[in-house]
């Protein structure tokens, strides 16, 4: 008799045909949804921090979702290492003149670390997702990440940081399909109709922006000057900022500002031209390795943000087991604190963040 698996439901269209989909292949199911503690119609807490909504309407829809496609539903409550581990590293990064990236961090700690810990408790032997990526056992057992087939919905860059016990126990049934055709699946079985909206990629900063989340006395207010040293300015908090940004600057000139660097030492806004934010290099730390990691130089193709195509590169690893990364051509906004995610065609050899600072790589 085979262990019952669990599959994470948000109550969107992709965590919902992905449960119909192992349904349809009799496996045994347990629906989970695990609670942040930011959810709509969430309360102020005796802090002032947000607490988890309460009462039977909170939570309804998802039961209703669950009973339809005839599997058992918990909801456990994650709030507590939601905060520890995603917002307090969100709120800390920002103010430490870096820019997050929670998914990164959630999926490796809550889903597929607070969360899969809970179903295993529960007798259940993998977590399945409705994240659009795929994973191959090689031949000497090793568990391997690739794209979803889907290249606009393809999520495997979030997935980088899951180590091989996640993955050995991760399930994802949408991988092989595009978004066009889980669209068809879930009308198909009317459950299109019934699904809730789709999560957010920041999901606990709702209608506040970052700033507000964070508080503006938690970054003081200092200087903007441009890359030449010229001061032009003053900025409210650099933690209203990201490298890249435009918006926000508010300084007149003849072409427009763009962010270059957060300068948390001297508290300085430093802008300059869009060709400023060229980077021939970085340097990327706290690595994840899925393939074995390489013995030497390797060309490999180096994505440093979602939204962004993967570029041709070098990877060099170094003594400390971070790594310098040389771009064929000059990468715009390479950020330090978002994710530099390492491949290989359609495989995910590895990931991890891009450290601050300049050094020889750049």
């Amino acid at each position: 008799m085979s262990l019952p698996l669990a599959v994470a439901l948000s109550g969107g269209i992709d965590s919902l045909v992905a449960a119909s989909l192992l349904k349809e292949e009799g496996r045994e199911l347990l629906g989970v949804h695990f609670r942040t503690g930011f959810e709509e119609g969430r309360t102020e807490g005796a802090t002032g921090g947000p607490a988890p909504a309460t009462g039977p309407s909170s939570t309804q829809p998802l039961y209703d979702l669950a009973r339809r496609l005839g599997i058992p539903l918990q909801v456990v409550d994650l709030s507590h290492p939601f905060r520890r581990e995603v917002v307090d590293y969100f709120t800390r990064t920002y103010l430490g003149g870096e820019t997050p990236n929670p998914c990164m961090v959630c999926n490796p700690r809550i889903k597929f670390g607070a969360l899969l810990e809970w179903a295993e408790t529960q007798g259940c032997c993998a977590l399945a997702t409705g994240h659009y990526a795929r994973v191959r056992r090689d031949a000497g057992g090793r568990s391997r990440l690739y794209k979803g087939v889907d290249p606009v919905k393809d999520q495997s860059y979030f997935l980088a940081l899951l180590d091989q016990h996640r993955l050995e126990r991760a399930l994802f049934p949408l991988g092989g399909l595009t978004k066009a055709r889980v669209r068809a699946l879930a009308a198909a079985r009317g459950i299109a109709s019934a699904a809730m909206a789709e999560s957010q990629d920041v999901c606990f900063v709702r209608t506040e922006g970052y700033a507000q989340f964070i508080g503006r006395e938690l970054s003081p207010p200092g200087l903007i000057e441009e890359v030449g040293g010229k001061v032009i300015g003053e900025h409210q908090g650099l933690h209203r900022f990201t490298v890249g940004q435009r918006r926000g600057i508010n300084r007149p000139a003849g072409r427009p500002y763009y962010v270059v660097r957060l300068d948390r030492e001297r508290n300085r806004l430093v802008v300059g031209s869009k060709e400023d934010l060229l980077t021939s290099a970085c340097r990327v730390v706290a690595i994840n390795w899925i393939a074995p990691p390489p013995g030497g130089p390797v060309r490999l193709a180096t994505r440093v943000r979602y939204r962004t195509r993967e570029a041709p590169s070098t990877l060099r690893l170094v003594a400390d087991g971070s790594a310098i990364v040389r771009f064929d051509v000059p990468q715009a906004a390479v950020t330090p604190g978002q994710a530099a995610v390492f491949y290989d065609g359609e495989e995910v050899l590895g990931g991890g963040f891009i450290a601050p600072g300049e050094g020889p790589w750049a």
